[in-house]
């Protein structure tokens, strides 16, 4: 028997277990690029629209950072540089945590053990997760190919583009092969696999923050740290501006180094253990942990914390680069119509911090479905059985949860409103006066995330076994229908069904309280559906 022993198999069971995520992901990310491609298109329809937004975009460092270097005028280009960061963070992200499902966690669960009773060889489990991730990288970036031709774009382009994205999804799938190996735990090999790619962007960034633009303004050239982040090599295959095919070859380098790595890193551990050891815990337990509220709080800390730096870090960055953003949104008309589409309309600079307001709401929903979800993982762990043996009723257990994430949501809100007004403050000299507007405008998208977190309970509740594919798939719907919705010139029936349509997009319109109420009336009914639901099935179900 070899080491690759019985890998066609587990293959099988990977894809028999993933169908519906992989399907998600395959179908879901050209259809996402086709959309972004044709509302880019709308918006910059002409030559003179996309050179104001060439030459806007190529002396803007917050522009660089967060889109990345501009190639040119042509359609291509500039649809690139308004969709490539959003749809490599999603493969990224999406193969990483593909890997660690079907490695480290399967040896968390015991999987792994009962797999490894049979003829299993000793790389076969990893081998399959990785043959199905590339697989997945590849079909979804062929099909991206197809849908940015369908949308008008050049065949070569949308190959490269395509292949970009593709290779970013390869590369953190070799990242996560290594970190699978060093953490005990697939939630801290996930965490080791989220700050590889965090690390990636802000390289990337600090790269095409610092590189040249050419003589007309129109092109970036990006300085050597994006040559060091896997994000980056993306943007250096320069699609729709000269196409360098050979780049690609760097994210393929980097996926059979990493699986080398991974293989040997296998070698040295026991089934089960990682190679970082996982730190001794006190002898006895603070009294707090006693409640199911100590529990809560002692579980998501460390999550929320992760969410409150980043949060903290980009609201200082976008309430900072206000006043560039309103300038260079003065230069290019069709950009304005778009933040005041996301914004609510107004003054252009409202608009702008309604829109970066909108956003982080859109991006702390995944943080209470992550924070939600929890429960399921405890019930499919077995560790929801010990708890409710103890005198904890099933609605006080749940309801503790649902209350710790939602005031995680809460505090995050405020966060992300108090940096966003004290960065913007810091520019235009009213920081405690911006920070206090801004942190109250923040708040009131709280109603939204209540609804999420209703939709993730009442799914605990009722259809535990497809509570978490379908939580991941109801808020990336409120987030296509929520944030562009608007842009992509949707049906006001179907924007509708997202809660974050309904919340008053202060400060550029006037808060009012009728939809605040109703919204948290609704997500009110939908926590009490899984509280109830949760206290007549069995558990596990």
């Amino acid at each position: 028997m070899s080491g690759l022993t019985g890998t066609p198999l587990l293959a099988r069971l990977v894809l028999r277990r993933d169908r519906i995520r992989l399907a998600i992901w395959v179908l879901g990310t050209p259809l996402l690029g086709y959309a972004l491609a044709g509302s880019v298109a709308d918006i910059y329809p002409d030559q003179a629209a996309r050179l104001g937004y060439a030459t806007t975009s190529a002396s803007s460092l917050v522009a660089r950072a967060f889109n990345g270097p501009i190639a040119g005028t042509d359609l291509g280009a500039v649809v690139v540089a308004e969709t490539y960061v959003t749809l490599a963070l999603i493969a990224a992200l999406l193969s990483t945590f593909a890997v660690t499902r079907h490695t480290r966690q399967n040896e968390e669960t015991g999987r792994a053990e009962l797999l490894g009773s049979s003829v299993v060889g000793r790389y076969a489990p990893l081998t399959a997760a990785l043959l199905v991730v590339v697989a997945a990288n590849a079909l979804a970036a062929a099909l991206l190919a197809v849908a940015l031709v369908g949308a008008g774009l050049p065949l070569a382009g949308s190959v490269a583009a395509a292949a970009a994205i593709g290779g970013v999804g390869v590369a953190c799938t070799a990242i996560a092969a290594v970190t699978a190996q060093l953490s005990v735990t697939s939630r801290g090999a996930n965490a080791l696999a989220a700050t590889a790619v965090g690390l990636s962007f802000v390289l990337r960034a600090v790269g095409d923050m610092f590189g040249d633009q050419s003589a007309d303004g129109t092109q970036v050239r990006s300085a050597w740290p994006s040559w060091i982040s896997p994000l980056g090599w993306g943007n250096q295959v320069r699609a729709f501006a000269g196409d360098r095919w050979w780049v690609l070859a760097l994210p393929v380098a980097l996926l059979l180094a990493g699986v080398a790595v991974a293989y040997a890193l296998a070698e040295r551990r026991d089934l089960g253990a990682g190679l970082i050891a996982p730190q001794r815990g006190p002898a006895t337990g603070a009294s707090w942990l006693l409640s199911p509220a100590g529990l809560a709080w002692r579980t998501q800390r460390g999550t929320l914390l992760g969410w409150a730096v980043g949060v903290a870090v980009l609201g200082l960055s976008m309430g900072a680069a206000g006043d560039e953003f309103n300038a260079m949104l003065d230069q290019n008309p069709a950009a304005a119509e778009a933040i005041n589409a996301m914004g609510g309309g107004g003054d252009l600079i409202n608009a702008y911090l309604a829109a970066m307001l909108g956003l982080f709401a859109l991006t702390l929903g995944a943080y209470v479905v992550q924070a939600l979800l929890r429960v399921r993982g405890e019930e499919s762990d077995g560790t929801l059985e010990a708890a409710l043996a103890t005198a904890v009723s099933r609605t006080r257990w749940l309801g503790t949860q649902v209350l710790a994430a939602t005031l995680g949501a809460a505090a995050l809100l405020l966060l992300a409103g108090l940096t966003t007004g004290l960065g913007y403050g810091l520019v235009t000299g009213d920081p405690l006066g911006e920070a206090g507007d801004l942190g109250g405008a923040a708040l009131l998208r709280l109603p939204a995330l209540l609804v999420v977190a209703g939709v993730v309970t009442a799914l605990f509740g009722l259809l535990p076994r497809w509570s978490v594919v379908l939580s991941w798939v109801v808020l990336l719907v409120f987030l296509l229908l929520g944030q562009l919705g608007a842009v992509l010139k949707v049906p006001q029936a179907a924007l509708d069904l997202s809660p974050y349509t309904h919340v008053p997009s202060v400060p550029a319109a006037d808060p009012a309280a009728l939809p605040l109420v109703v919204l948290t009336t609704v997500a009110a009914l939908l926590v009490a559906t899984g509280v109830v639901a949760f206290g007549r099935r069995d558990v596990p179900s």
